[in-house]
């Protein structure tokens, strides 16, 4: 499991880099046309609301494989050793479920709606369901990632808290 978290993370990395390079190139252009051209480009600014929206989706995924999302463990640092696993691993599993219901159930149900109604975007003419694909794929990766996570804490292989954390300006982890 960790290996294919791995190559999922390096993916997940190249993706979204590869995402915020257009995005970046498309804002850049929306503004010279605007300012420059005097003619704003509107295909520029609909790709650039949906880049928005994959990058956030498919960001939030990967941030939360990194374990770099915002967290707040005052209840994990109080806890003893075992209690801090246990609760570490419903908030992972919570964080699952939520993940599968409402980003993969969900998102999917919107994207197939959207795609049967035929709905496309207004200057690229894409389907809007492909645009809302965004979320079942993020909530996937989540599931992944969580899997990941509670497989780790029941074997040990991952603490609840994570000590590779940097300190903070005022001294050492404590």
């Amino acid at each position: 499991m960790h290996a294919l978290k791995t190559r999922v993370d390096r993916a997940l990395g190249l993706f979204i880099a590869a995402v915020f390079a257009v995005l970046v190139a498309c804002v850049v252009w929306q503004v010279f046309s605007r300012y420059v051209l005097n003619a704003p480009s509107t295909v520029t600014d609909e790709l650039a609301r949906f880049l928005f929206m994959w990058i956030g989706l498919i960001g939030a995924a990967y941030t939360l494989g990194q374990r770099k999302h915002l967290a707040i463990d005052v209840l994990l640092q109080m806890a003893g050793p075992q209690k801090a696993r246990w609760l570490a691993l419903l908030v992972t599993l919570l964080v699952g479920v939520f993940s599968a219901v409402v980003l993969i159930y969900g998102g999917a149900m919107l994207m197939q709606k959207t795609l049967a109604t035929g709905q496309l975007s207004p200057a690229l003419r894409l389907p809007m369901g492909y645009v809302y694909g965004a979320i079942p794929l993020a909530g996937a990766m989540m599931v992944l990632y969580c899997l990941e996570f509670a497989a780790g804490l029941v074997s040990g292989r991952i603490h609840p808290i994570d000590t590779e954390a940097e300190p903070a300006a005022g001294g050492p982890l404590t």
